[in-house]
């Protein structure tokens, strides 16, 4: 029928990864689903270690309807591909909105934030955040300190310096423990805009000596930086996320990397005056990529396990949590982004909020993507392994990138593993 075009009858199963974003807004989706269907039930189960608590389900060939596959023991989707546990959710992308008339799920959702769950050329998960990623400072902090906004990188190292000598607090620190923030928010960025979208599409599809083109070199020792010259707070490999996130806001350092769950997940414990911030990287006034171009892709990856009792269930779940009333309340009490068209219409927004939609709206819609982490779990691996060591001084620029190449080579070459182009 018009209100159920997937036919879902009975419970679903969903279990869901709870960090940044908290799980009210879980909870809400499947208020929302139970209300439409008199009969369904919605079962949410909120846990953290995604993959330790699910792959023994998996391998009994039992998986929950829908999970939200994300967090830092989240299940590499390359692998779930590989072994044929994701349904295809091609039905989903065809059904009709749920609260948007004459529209398709698939057309509500904003262009190109599905792209890192696509897989052949189908859709494997559903990315429910539009995460805009930056750097991040406190804005009444940094006016006060009279520091200006550094438009290139070059900039950023002089404040650096300036903010290291006067001595008051580190220029920056990072999720310590969760090197991939780093490389997925400055690392990445720096090399896009040092040579464009061809640079990170030759990394991608894995081309011999990719990993070796000069802006590599150049985005990879600009990085370096950093931590050679002193810039980041002493004590940061040691810390997690929220460690450090919370040293932080003590004013212990300036700025840190992170996507805009940051203040949500940091809400209970932010001073009221702190009034945090986002801004892009700064990158680099000769560079070849679009020095506007933002951070900012979907994630939060929800899926629908192939061998899931209630299938037609677990796409209802998501077409409900990516409807626009949905997505209002993940705008109002999450303080982040639905991909989904008309979803902030109404919102009331942080300031935070704020900050990254003008991020993206100044982009005019030119964002990175950068897929070879998410096709390879392997190479995934060694660029978390390999950042962590150069954000510490264990290898140098030159060695980080033998490595990355030595790890993409091996890749290309296992006969094993399913090769991915763009």
């Amino acid at each position: 029928s018009a209100d159920n075009p997937l036919n879902v009858t009975g419970e679903v199963d969903g279990v869901f990864f709870a960090g940044g974003f908290g799980d009210d807004y879980i909870k809400n989706a499947g208020a929302l689903v139970e209300k439409k269907h008199s009969g369904v039930k919605v079962k949410i189960q909120s846990i953290q270690k995604v993959q330790e608590q699910l792959q023994p389900r998996f391998v009994a060939g039992t998986p929950p309807d829908v999970i939200d596959n994300s967090g830092a023991g989240m299940i590499p989707m390359a692998d779930l591909v590989a072994e044929d546990q994701l349904l295809d959710l091609a039905p989903l992308m065809a059904a009709p909105s749920w609260d948007t008339s004459g529209k398709t799920f698939g057309e509500t959702l904003f262009p190109g934030s599905q792209t890192s769950a696509i897989f052949g050329g189908k859709q494997y998960g559903i990315n429910i955040a539009y995460t805009i990623s930056g750097l991040w400072y406190s804005k009444p902090a940094f006016e006060k300190a009279g520091y200006t906004y550094p438009a290139t990188w070059d900039k950023m190292l002089e404040l650096c310096e300036q903010i290291k000598k006067e001595g008051k607090a580190s220029p920056w620190t990072y999720q310590g423990k969760y090197p991939y923030y780093i490389w997925g928010i400055v690392w990445n960025m720096l090399v896009y805009y040092a040579g464009g979208d061809d640079v990170i599409k030759k990394i991608d599809n894995l081309e011999p000596n990719a990993w070796s083109d000069p802006a590599v070199k150049r985005a990879t020792e600009d990085l370096y930086q950093l931590w050679d010259k002193g810039y980041i707070m002493a004590g940061t490999a040691g810390l997690t996320h929220t460690e450090s996130q919370t040293e932080w806001l003590k004013g212990k350092a300036i700025c840190i990397p992170c996507g805009n769950w940051l203040e949500n997940e940091m809400k209970d414990i932010t001073p009221a005056d702190f009034n945090m911030t986002v801004a892009n990287i700064p990158g680099y006034a000769d560079g070849k990529g679009d020095q506007k171009a933002v951070n900012a892709n979907g994630g939060e990856t929800y899926i629908v396990p192939a061998k899931g009792k209630n299938t037609a269930g677990g796409m209802e779940y998501l077409r409900a949590l990516l409807s626009k009333e949905s997505a209002k309340y993940f705008a109002e009490n999450v303080r982040a982004i639905m991909p989904v068209t008309g979803g902030t219409e109404g919102a009331k927004l942080s300031e935070g909020m704020k900050a990254g939609v003008a991020l993206a709206d100044a982009s005019k819609g030119v964002t990175i993507n950068f897929n070879v982490t998410n096709w390879y779990s392997a190479i995934s691996k060694e660029i978390e392994q390999r950042t962590g060591e150069l954000m510490t001084g264990v290898i140098k620029p030159d060695e980080f990138i033998a490595n990355m190449q030595k790890k993409a080579d091996e890749v290309a070459k296992d006969p094993d593993v399913k090769k991915f182009t763009r």
